[in-house]
């Protein structure tokens, strides 16, 4: 028994649905996503409707990759790129507190371990740890 490619999947399962759970929303409805539009706007993102739409898509990407375990290291670099975005552009640079920040930051982490680290060997690409 592989404890430690146990743990990344479990890892990928919790976190690569809940990146999916996170966007899904934004996904099945236009009218979402052009709310996450008006909340880039909000936050001064330049090109907040092309910004939504690449976040929320890389993001369900990212989430099934999580989940199959395929590409996991490469979604990872895209997720830490995204979360660092979110993390900076809209938490710290308004001064949200850590508790709105601790999703994005605990995403961000994730992210972070399953790049350094590999999927582990239950997923798709069987990458070895």
């Amino acid at each position: 028994m592989d404890k430690k490619s146990i743990a990344l999947l479990l890892l990928r399962l919790a976190f690569g649905f809940r990146l999916i759970y996170g966007v899904i929303d934004n996904i099945v409805s236009w009218e979402r996503m052009l709310e996450f539009k008006v909340f880039l706007t909000k936050m001064g993102f330049p090109f907040p409707l092309i910004c939504a739409i690449a976040s929320v898509y890389l993001q369900m990407v990212a989430g099934l990759s999580w989940l199959i375990g395929y590409k996991v290291r490469l979604m990872s670099v895209l997720m830490i790129g995204n979360f660092i975005v979110a993390i900076v552009g809209v938490h710290i640079i308004h001064k949200d507190s850590y508790i709105n920040t601790a999703p994005a930051i605990h995403l961000l982490v994730v992210a972070i371990a399953l790049y350094l680290v590999g999927g582990g060997r239950y997923g798709l690409d069987k990458s070895k740890t």
